[in-house]
């Protein structure tokens, strides 16, 4: 008979032994999944809230601009709340406010109701299960970083790509249920996997995945260490050139690509084509992106994330002129899968540079940046493409802007530093001696 142990120390199936650190992995991956999904398939209804409420693409799209903004805002805050208080205690309010605003806005039926509902109350719990939760999951790898990353940020990409299929059917079920059922399953589901997510390995005695033996156990996110440590690392990461460079190439590769993950379906319309097929080829986009997000933190954790994310960004950018002249059904597949390539890597690297920048400083607080600034670009793409859209009464000039500002990107990776050395390696000089990871290791020892 097959054995099993659940213990998080001695997790093994048979005679194969399991880190713990899959575990988070995978509950991180699912919390991950549900609140990508409700991010970006509402992309698909456009079309349909333009037919059933009357709502201008410019409308539309500032609802989704404002949740960007609210994130964005709320990002830094809750990687700090996380760094400082621990993770898993902030994820718990993450899927209360997840539940609340998904049962709000399906009963929605003004425009404003959406702005609030959908663009400001789900906007905190996003930033709650992207930032906090993916800074979580870096603590458990001393190796092997770039799987886990990959398997993190991959799995949501199909899970989204999934859900862009089951939209339009729970749609026919009313507009309550497209939003109560996912609502009330997600958060089900996020309260039942926090009973097995620990903020970091020494929380449960154990050392992170890769760790040598002489390599301390560590608990530095709890208490008044992890509130030292986050506030000196922070002040030594905004003196580099990087940390702030980072936070404008997430602004600018947000905004050149939000402007087409938003707006695909309905520029598939606007050419002739079914909604029906217009979802298809968004479905096709978001599955092809799920494999450069596994593939890409692999590469860019092996080869170093400068070069990898330059690609990714040409990717992200050359493929849109493209839509100028796509009328066929064929054509706007080709472009979601060459653009798809892209845009998975292009968001995906930047755990990875984190990490051979700053080591194994607090990252929830720097991530919580650098998503500051994407959220904010997500929002302003939207924003002017929407208007611009709206003005001109077609699209052209919004695929220009996007191309224009994932270019810009490009430029902003050239102008990074090499990977291959940490930026501040002696950081926690700057720390008071209890605080040191130095000195986990001489309690670990004395223990």
């Amino acid at each position: 008979m097959l054995k099993v142990s659940l213990r998080p120390g001695n997790l093994s199936v048979g005679s194969l032994r399991i880190h713990y650190a899959w575990v988070i992995v995978g509950v991180a991956s699912v919390m991950w999944t549900i609140t990508s999904a409700v991010r970006f398939a509402p992309g698909v209804l456009v079309p349909y809230f333009q037919d059933l409420f009357g709502w201008s693409i410019f409308g539309i799209f500032g609802v989704f601009a404002l949740q960007w903004i609210f994130a964005a805002l709320f990002s830094p805050i809750a990687g700090w709340i996380g760094d400082r208080y621990g993770i898993r205690r902030v994820m718990v309010l993450g899927a209360v406010i997840f539940l609340v605003g998904m049962m709000l806005t399906g009963t929605m039926t003004h425009l404003w109701q959406f702005y609030l509902y959908f663009g400001v109350i789900l906007a905190a719990s996003m930033a709650i299960f992207q930032v906090p939760l993916l800074a979580a999951v870096t603590l458990w790898f001393k190796t092997r970083l770039g799987v886990a990353m990959g398997t993190l940020q991959s799995l949501p990409g199909l899970g989204t790509g999934v859900a862009i299929v089951l939209v339009p059917l729970l749609f026919t079920l009313g507009l309550n249920w497209t939003f109560w059922l996912p609502g009330l399953v997600g958060a089900a589901l996020m309260l039942l996997l926090l009973r097995l997510f620990h903020n970091e390995p020494g929380a449960i005695g154990l050392k992170p995945l890769g760790a040598s033996d002489n390599d301390p156990l560590e608990r530095l996110q709890e208490g008044r260490t992890a509130k030292v440590r986050t506030s000196v690392f922070l002040q030594h990461a905004q003196r580099t050139n990087a940390f702030w460079n980072l936070i404008g190439i997430h602004f600018w590769g947000c905004a050149g690509h939000n402007i087409i993950l938003m707006g695909l379906a309905a520029m598939a319309v606007e050419r002739g084509i079914s909604i029906g097929a217009a979802a298809g080829v968004y479905g096709a986009l978001t599955i092809v992106s799920s494999l450069t997000r596994f593939l890409v933190p692999v590469a860019a954790d092996r080869f170093g994330s400068k070069g990898v994310m330059a690609v990714s960004f040409a990717l992200q950018s050359l493929p849109v002129l493209m839509l100028l002249v796509a009328h066929d059904l064929w054509v706007f597949y080709l472009f979601a899968v060459l653009f798809g390539i892209g845009v998975g890597g292009e968001m995906t690297a930047f755990p990875v540079i984190n990490r051979q920048y700053y080591g194994h400083g607090p990252m929830g607080t720097t991530y919580g940046w650098q998503t500051l600034g994407g959220g904010m670009g997500m929002a302003l793409g939207l924003v002017i493409g929407g208007f611009i859209w709206t003005q001109t009464g077609n699209y052209t000039a919004s695929v220009w802007l996007s191309f224009g500002l994932s270019l810009v990107g490009v430029i902003s990776i050239v102008a990074l530093p090499n990977t291959a050395h940490h930026l501040i390696p002696h950081w926690e000089e700057s720390l008071p001696p209890e605080a040191r990871s130095s000195a986990a290791l001489q309690r670990t020892k004395n223990a």
